[in-house]
């Protein structure tokens, strides 16, 4: 059974299950391709299965057989799902039919989507309609799988549907969302979606007791997708009507209405509403006039510069200028050219007026459901800023009180929030429906709940931790509640417009700018300043790689009733707002002269900005209400007025010389024109080319020769006017020109800059300029420009509050002489015009970032980051190849100009965008990511507030991408503004105060060598070096000479002493490089790796005394045990007895203790120790020396089953094979069930030597990992140092070290079992063997495989001599045997002998709980105990130890007595010396690898991260340089011996009669079966023939030869599992012989009449007389022990009576026969000395068998008929021969007399006559 269970982590465990399901293996089999793939289960209670569903979880399980391919667990999102038939349930848990009842009134606003040339033929030959909607809408309700559709509605963007839809589903289902999707029809073509709209399911219900059912509207629902305007050409974002992505537009409403039936499931899925449900839903379409207010502030960020940028405010339809059927409003910016911000991005230059729309429109009055929107928000918002302030407080380890304070405060505010009242409907102007009524009904309980339990928790608190966890689910109740399902107002779209083109935008919900009388209920944003970042439709930004920001705009936004209007005027305090009429005056150029007609003249004399509508000005009126201020005046385009190089502080000037020849001639200057610019219009000389005020010349006029051309840097062409300039002359070239090139900086400061440009503003005409209406306009006149226009602005004032300012303008239907007036309405420009603006300065301190992603081949980066803010934009230096660069930078942007009130810019500052790149020498620069941040806002420059240095997450494609740390802090320009920064050559660096602290530090570095190196453009890594950087400092080690004689370092150690911050959060992280030197000096970089963090290796040098290990780490002093001297009677001379601290039963660990105390108490004693609840026998002797005594001494004799398997079993808890061990009370050893790097978490998977620090190489790619190079070994100690020099450091941690040199060492694997392999053969079952591999050596077992099993027993020792860490990756492969084709790897496992050779666990070979010289526990390790003790105590820092005699010894300042490890032992000859045995438990006292058998997991790359079975195994590591080690461990599997069973049946007794003979009699043909169960090999008896008695006499030799393992007690059978089979496969068995007695029946089956089953090992003893064999001789199951039983194996031969049985029909035995027969046992070389035949055939011996001596009357009747007549007959029917005998002389007799009678009685008569 497979168990699903989900629960809940919050709660406790006894009460944290949610749900669960179950299934059976084989559901999953039987399915096709044996999967279930995404199937939804439905979770119940599994004690109560009528409680109902409890979750759906979606699952994926495959059964895999052999050779079979796992199925494709990928997720698709598939809308179309049908859920319900995907939907596994439990048995007793039954869902209740349904069916949602979705009424569909009408649609508004629905978009154009068909194509109007079919209208247009019509209209131009005059048939059918004027004009047609070109949609054809209809919707499509789905839910769970299942849809329906409803009717289609031709031509119209407004349908009337008024029908029903009724669809079925089960309840409850796991569904989340109802789905509403508005198609096109479309005769020839599919269907085009129109808009998706989601319904979430847990919005518009409630579970629960106090729940309710879905239910919604009548409401309209809102749907969104790409933009609105049509095209014939295919739309790119069509995808977004699908629902797939935000949708960046709205696309139509329509009106629903939802409610649930359950109990059935609808008849008739579509119908139609009745006219009175019509007539119902009228008063929820009622509508009132909103304004929608919007002013820009500012506009930087700008991507697109192609043509004139405009910004589009619009909200539902209202107010999107693309569309056709809308109409005109101020919903627009003016068109305004982008200005270059001096790095990178551009900006509007709309000055001190800023543009303003407002837009009207009409919707139905929901704002009691916006405002409850509102008011909750508002308490999540309040909530997570108090949340996060508790959370800094227990993260920066406050006082307790502080941060008790802090959350006693945010629960009495949550407690307050919650009390508040939510926002009732107004009868007569709100419209509620039954969701509403419901919602508000569950919001306010949940309210009460909240206050509840809040106070609650403020009286009840006492753990932060658990206390947080809770106010985290107030937060996730909270934000449960703050959604609107029937939020019919569409959310407020800013379009960014270049051109015709929609290029970015940004939707903002209008609930977050709706107006209220109460500011609780107002939206967040109603009105304030805030910064939008726009973003590309769709997934275009990630599809192009465009990674730039569109815009970032400073705006303000404002939506309410247009009775509240007023509200929004009286918050514009910082500026006056206006409003102008517009119109653009547009001549032509005819001979030089410019007129207002000609071929050019494409547009009217006066139009508006895009040439559409005519707008003569002497043609405008005032609207109603509204008057003229002032006459028209000319408003020229801003941006024009800037100059080419603004922005810029460096600016390249260029001009070409142009020369020109007559055909044959020489080349000589142009006579036309000698110098032009880039587009050929002509300019002064290079001599003469005007510097503009402001700016120096850096150098002379040179040739551009970096680009196509000659030598010289002449291109050459035909004509100039025609272009296609070349780089090679031809004779037909008559133009050639060369480029000069001369750079400039600007001198000027940004102040005189921005006076120059006002200056030129106020002189300019405001002529624009351009070759064309419908291409760019620029200030300067070119030669090619024939086209010109200029912008004229009057100002209005209203009269009357509230008046429509549209105009209606009359214009002419052709030209200015008609007399005919068309009317035209045109909306106004609106601006918010500021006096002047404040000035400010920002301060970007930059100080570093880390963990970049890696740009270049190399695996690294030549990093930069780019600021930008407002109007500006700046860089920082690029550094080269790092991924963690350290810029230490300030940026100051002086001068930036921002408009409004400081309070507000303080309240909401602009938000800063930095950007990461890595430049490249050529192409793009690649983005690396972003990140935005806010800085502190100072208007007193005096304010003491200091801008803390944070790091803050880049972000990539919303991806991680690394860290920043930086901080930004924006001054009032005043003039007491804080000094500068101080300098580093030309660039500013981060002053001090803001940032780091720094101090002193020491790193000691150990770089140990490079392992696994990857080749390097084809060549192999031979000679590397590293090179460690952190803070600007870096050191490098010695070069290695050749990584194939040594990877290690001859000198590993580096120390940096440098200055690194105080704090953690600044530490730099530490850079890794590895460069390989190669011939003719190139080094290039083969690896890099980032260590973010050095945390994990700081350590305090101070609270190490003395010399530690090379990872020792310094921990809090214990106290020192001490010594008290000894008793007159503690023992031999020497010794000392010590008052040992009492301790609690828990073992401290090594690392916690100090060096005093390095060792533990000793343990109970472990010699003679044995599994729980076996019998252990002493097995050490007295620690004093005395004699033991001979009913005390244990004869040293193990019996032959005695071996490494047995201490094996005994370890398992298999006593059952190891009986003999287990009784001896040998130690066992440990088998652990997980890698041996796993065991213990304090060893940290025996990296504390030195880690292993992955290299990578290569470019970071989204798709793929980045690609393991190689490792480094090594690690780092980080610590403080004194800050005066002239004192002395402390000492070095990382001492004495091992030697570095490659280390000769003996590996010996051995591996013991698999367990659950993975089947490789069709059977199931696979053919597994070892392939051992490491470095060179390679060693394959596939001659030796093991037939036929998935759990095979190896008992495989290999021994390998090879050189570490030269390899140190030993790999172990189990493999699949085949035949014919190459062999399959099931799975490997890797591991890394190098670690295991440096670790202090040593965990080259386990350590023995005893020290044995011989026997199955003979020591195998290459030192004894007392070297390995030494060997610890110089590791550790201690003295050697000193010994007292043979019975203690002393470690450190402690005494260990071998009489505390070996109380009450007895002496076993295979021990060795006492010091040797004392050293040992001293040793085993410290934290060291016993004696071990891991278990590893397999795995396959075919199949990655899924377990492929288990490998047990053990590794032993001998250095070399240690001496030889001991004998290897005999693991081989347990051989069977050779056995021969002689069964000699003599006679069976009692046996039942079970025939009736022709004659009556009861008899029974016996003959005797048997053989051991298992083998194939069913020997029998002859048969006695006519057993009338039970009694059979046989004297027959039953031999049956078979395979005996005496330790486990078991018969190994082998055998073919079938014809085909090549090899056999090995069973273990009981030895059990089977003897049956059976009724020989001729033609009809054999009668069974009894059984014996005797367990050879375990089988009751025969009796002597057949009158005492009876059932109660047998064990039974009821009473197995009541009978003792015997081994055949001991007692070698039995002879006697067995009783057979047969069981009747009620189960019980009954009695049916006596066999006595003997049985002996004999060893294969006994029977070839005494050897017997079956039956009696010769060689008839051992005991000779003669012929039974059975009764005459056994025979069988038909062949022996004489037989059959005397013995069967004769002999029971003689008399009746006789009396038949006699009957038959009577009646002849008779017959005779009566035949003789007559004549004689004739004769005598007549003889008588």
């Amino acid at each position: 059974m497979v168990d699903f269970q989900v629960f809940n982590s919050r709660k406790l465990r006894s009460d944290s299950l949610i749900g669960s399901f179950k299934f059976d293996v084989g559901a999953v089999f039987d399915a096709a391709q044996h999967s279930i793939l995404h199937k939804w289960l439905l979770l119940s209670d599994p004690e109560d299965s009528m409680a109902g569903p409890k979750g759906y979880l979606k699952v994926c399980a495959s059964v895999l057989g052999p050779g079979d391919q796992a199925p494709s667990f990928k997720v698709e999102d598939d809308d179309s799902e049908d859920i319900e038939a995907n939907l596994l349930r439990p048995a007793g848990v039954s869902l209740r039919p349904g069916y949602f009842r979705l009424r569909l009134f009408k649609g508004e606003d629905i978009p154009r989507m068909d194509s109007a040339f079919m209208q247009g033929v019509k209209k131009f030959f005059k048939i059918g309609e004027e004009k047609k909607e070109l949609v054809d809408p209809y919707l499509i309700f789905s839910f769970a799988g299942k849809e329906l559709k409803s009717e289609t509605k031709y031509n119209n963007d407004h349908p009337d549907w008024n029908q029903e839809m009724r669809l079925g589903f089960m309840f409850p289902s796991m569904c989340e969302n109802i789905k509403l999707q508005m198609f096109d029809w479309d005769r020839i073509t599919d269907d085009d979606a129109i808009g998706t709209f989601h319904l979430p399911i847990s919005q518009i219900s409630s579970p629960g007791e106090s729940g309710f059912l879905p239910s919604f509207g009548p409401c309209f629902v809102n749907f969104y997708g790409a933009p609105r305007e049509f095209s014939d050409l295919a739309d790119e974002f069509e995808y977004l009507n699908l629902g797939k992505g935000e949708g960046a537009a709205y696309r139509g409403r329509v009106l629903i209405e939802m409610s649930t039936q359950l109990g059935e499931f609808p008849e008739v899925p579509i119908d139609e509403i009745n006219n009175d449900e019509v007539l119902r839903i009228q008063k929820f379409m009622r509508r009132r006039k909103y304004k929608l207010h919007a002013a820009f502030l500012s506009s930087t960020m700008i991507s697109a510069v192609d043509a004139p940028v405009e910004f589009e405010v619009s909200i539902g339809n209202y107010g999107n200028k693309l569309d056709e059927y809308v109409d005109p409003c101020a919903s627009t910016t003016q068109p305004t050219n982008a200005v270059f911000d001096g790095s990178y991005y551009y900006f509007l230059p709309w000055g001190d007026t800023k543009p303003c729309v407002v837009i009207d429109s009409h919707w139905e009055d929901i704002s009691f459901r916006l405002e409850t929107i509102n008011l909750i928000n508002g308490i999540v918002t309040k909530l997570e800023a108090n949340l996060a302030r508790v959370n800094v407080a227990i993260q920066s380890k406050q006082p307790i009180p502080e941060q008790a304070q802090l959350l006693i405060s945010l629960l009495d505010e949550l407690v307050a929030d919650c009390g508040k009242p939510l926002p009732e409907p107004i009868t007569g102007q709100h419209q509620q429906t039954d969701l509403d009524r419901l919602t508000r009904e569950y919001r306010q309980s949940e309210f009460l709940y909240l206050v509840g339990e809040a106070s609650k928790l403020r009286d009840n608190a006492t753990i932060m931790s658990e206390a947080v966890q809770e106010v985290e689910g107030y937060l996730a109740a909270l934000r449960n509640m703050s959604h609107e399902p029937q939020n019919s107002m569409p959310d407020v779209v800013i379009w960014m417009i270049s051109g015709e083109d929609r290029i970015a935008y940004c939707r903002i919900p209008a609930n977050e700018l709706l107006y209220s009388s109460n500011p609780e209920y107002a939206g967040k944003n109603c009105g304030k300043l805030q910064t939008l970042l726009l973003k590309y439709p769709g997934f275009k930004a990630k599809k192009d790689n465009k990674y730039e920001i569109p815009a970032m705009l400073r705006i303000k936004l404002w939506l309410g009733l247009e009775k509240d209007e007023m509200e929004w005027h009286r918050m514009q305090t910082e500026g006056e707002l206006a409003v102008f009429a517009e119109t653009y005056e547009n001549q032509a150029t005819i001979l030089g002269n410019w007129v207002t007609r000609g071929p050019t003249m494409t547009r009217p004399k006066w139009s508006d900005n895009t040439g559409k509508m005519k707008l003569p000005k002497d043609k405008f009126a005032p609207p109603p209400g509204w008057k003229w201020l002032g006459d028209w005046y000319v408003s020229p385009e801003l941006s024009l007025l800037f100059e080419k190089d603004s922005g810029h502080k460096t600016f390249l000037e260029d001009v070409f010389e142009c020369h020109s020849r007559i055909p044959g001639m020489a080349w000589g200057p142009s006579s036309s024109r000698p110098y032009t610019d880039i587009k050929g219009d002509e300019s002064v000389a290079k001599d003469q080319f005007p510097l503009p005020e402001g700016w120096k010349w850096d150098d002379t006029w040179e040739v551009d020769l970096n680009r196509a051309c000659d030598e010289d840097g002449w291109e050459y062409a035909v004509e100039a006017t025609l272009g296609g300039y070349g780089a090679v002359e031809k004779t037909y070239h008559l133009c050639r020109r060369k480029r000069w090139v001369r750079s400039r900086t600007m001198v000027m400061d940004v102040k005189q800059q921005k006076k120059k440009e006002k200056q030129k503003e106020a002189a300019s005409e405001g002529w624009e300029y351009a070759p064309l209406f419908n291409m760019q306009f620029h200030a300067k006149e070119r030669k090619m420009d024939l086209v010109r226009r200029r912008r004229w602005h009057r100002k209005m004032v209203a009269e009357v509050p509230g008046a429509s300012c549209f105009f209606n303008v009359q214009t002419d239907g052709k030209d200015d002489d008609d007399d005919k007036y068309a009317a035209a309405m045109t909306a106004p420009r609106m601006f918010l015009t500021f006096k002047k603006p404040n000035k400010y300065q920002l301060r970007a301190y930059v100080y570093q970032a880390r963990d970049l992603m890696a740009a270049d081949k190399s695996g690294l980066s030549d990093p930069y980051a780019r600021v930008c803010f407002h109007t500006q934009s700046q860089v920082t230096e690029k550094l080269k190849k790092t991924l963690c660069p350290t810029w230490d930078q300030t940026l100051l942007f002086d001068e930036v100009e921002i408009h409004g009130d400081p309070n507000d810019l303080q309240r909401q500052p602009p938000k800063i965008v930095i950007e990461i790149f890595d430049h490249d020498q050529f192409g793009e620069n690649e983005f690396l990511g972003r990140v935005s941040a806010e800085p502190i806002v100072k208007l007193d420059p005096s304010d003491p507030r200091v801008p803390a240095l944070q790091w803050y997450e880049i972000k990539r494609w919303n991806s991680y991408a690394g860290e920043l740390l930086a901080s930004f802090e924006l001054y009032a320009d005043t003039q007491d503004l804080p000094f500068y920064p101080p300098k580093r050559g030309e660039l500013y660096i981060v002053p001090s105060g803001i940032r780091p602290v720094m101090q002193r530090t020491a790193i000691e570095v150990l770089s140990w060598g490079m392992r696994n190196m990857k080749k390097y453009q084809l060549a192999s890594v031979t000679s590397p070096c590293v090179e460690f950087e952190i803070g600007g400092h870096m050191l490098k080690t010695k070069v290695i000479k050749d990584t194939k004689k040594s990877p290690n370092y001859d000198e590993p150690l580096l120390f940096f002493d440098v200055l690194l911050p105080k704090e953690e959060l600044y530490m730099p992280p530490m850079n890794i490089k590895v460069r390989d030197h190669r011939q003719f000096g190139r080094k290039p970089a083969v690896g890099h790796c980032v260590l973010k963090s050095l945390e994990e290796f700081r350590v305090n040098p101070l609270a190490i005394e003395g010399a530690t290990d090379d990872s020792q780490k310094p921990q809090p002093p214990t106290t020192e045990v001490q010594i008290e001297p000894a008793a007159a009677d503690a023992g031999p001379p020497g010794e000392h007895v010590i008052d040992m601290p009492a301790t609690d039963g828990a073992t401290k660990k090594e690392d916690e203790e100090s060096v005093n105390l390095l060792i533990d108490a000793p343990q109970e004693p472990v010699l003679g120790s044995a599994p729980e609840g076996t019998p252990a026998a002493p097995a050490v002797p007295p620690a004093d020396g005395t004699p033991v005594p001979a009913v005390a001494q244990v004869e040293d004799t193990l019996m032959t089953e005695m071996d490494w398997w047995s201490k094996y079993y005994a370890s398992t808890g298999d006593l059952e094979k190891c009986k003999q061990y287990v009784e001896k009370g040998y130690e066992t050893i440990q088998v652990y069930d997980k890698e041996l790097e796993n065991v213990n978490p304090d060893h940290n998977g025996f990296n504390d030597f030195c880690s292993s620090f992955e290299l990578n190489r290569g470019k970071d790619s989204d798709d793929e990992e980045s690609d393991v190079v190689g490792e480094l070994k090594g690690t780092f100690r980080v610590y403080p140092l004194p800050g005066d020099p002239n004192i002395p450091l402390p000492d070095k941690v990382l001492v004495n070290l091992p030697p570095s040199t490659p280390e000769p060492c003996i590996i010996r694997v051995y591996v013991i079992k698999a367990m659950d392999l993975q089947p490789g053969d069709p059977s199931g079952l696979a053919d597994p063997f070892l392939s051992i591999r490491l470095g060179k050596a390679k060693i394959d077992t596939d001659d030796n495989y093991v037939p036929n099993s998935i759990n095979p027993v190896f008992g495989n020792m290999f021994e390998l001599e090879e050189t570490l860490p030269l390899y140190k990756d030993l790999t172990i492969k189990v493999k699949d045997y085949d035949l014919f084709t190459s062999n399959d790897t099931i799975g490997e496992t890797v591991i890394d002998l190098e670690n295991r050779l440096l670790t202090k666990h040593r965990a080259t070979c386990g350590l023995a709980q005893t020290y044995c010289i011989s026997g199955p526990n003979q020591w195998r390790d290459c030192q004894t105990p007392k070297e390995i003790l030494e060997q610890q105590c110089l590791r550790k820092g201690l003295e050697p130890p000193t010994y007292y005699g043979n019975n203690g010894v002393k470690v450190g300042t402690r005494v260990f007595n071998l009489g505390d490890f070996e109380k009450n032992a007895v002496l076993r000859s295979d021990l060795g010396p006492p010091e040797e045995r004392l050293a040992l438990h001293v040793v085993n006292t410290m934290d060291l690898v016993p004696e071990h058998i891991e278990t590893r997991p397999l795995y396959n790359t075919l199949q990655p991260g899924i377990e492929q079975g288990r490998i047990q195994l053990w590794v032993d590591i001998f250095p070399k340089s240690l001496g030889p080690p001991g004998l290897p461990v005999d693991i081989s599997p347990r051989q069977p011996k050779k056995f021969v069973l002689r069964c000699i049946i003599w006679n069976t007794v009692d046996v039942v009669l079970d025939e009736e003979s022709f004659t009556g009699e009861q008899m029974s043909d016996i003959y005797v079966k048997g053989w051991l169960s298992g083998i194939d090999d069913k020997q029998r008896t002859d048969i006695h023939y006519r057993s009338l008695d039970g009694d059979g006499n046989f004297n027959w030799r039953m031999v049956f030869p078979f395979e005996y393992m005496p330790a486990e007690q078991k018969m190994v059978v082998r055998k073919k599992e079938h014809f085909f089979s090549l090899d056999k496969t090995e069973e273990r068995l009981p030895a059990k012989l089977v003897i049956q007695i059976w009724d020989n029946d001729k033609f009809s089956a054999d009668d069974f009449l009894g059984v014996l089953e005797l367990d050879l090992n375990n089988m009751p003893k025969p009796v002597k007389r057949s009158g005492s064999c009876k059932l109660s001789q047998l064990p039974t199951m009821d009473n197995p022990g009541g009978i003792k039983l015997v081994s055949l194996f001991e007692q070698k031969r039995f002879k006697g009576f067995w009783p057979c049985y047969n069981e009747t029909p009620e189960g019980k035995r009954e009695l049916t026969g006596k066999v006595e027969m003997e049985l002996e046992v004999v060893t294969e070389e006994e029977a070839e000395l005494r050897p017997a035949a079956k039956a009696q055939d010769e060689p008839n011996m051992n005991p000779h068998l003669d012929p039974p001596k059975r009764p005459e009357t056994s025979f069988l009747w038909f062949m022996s008929p004489w037989k059959t007549f005397k013995f069967i007959i004769w002999r029971r029917y003689k008399w009746y021969f006789f009396g038949l005998l006699l009957f038959i002389l009577i009646v002849l007799l008779v017959v005779l007399f009566l035949y003789s009678f007559p004549g004689a009685s004739m004769d005598k008569i007549f003889s008588s006559i």
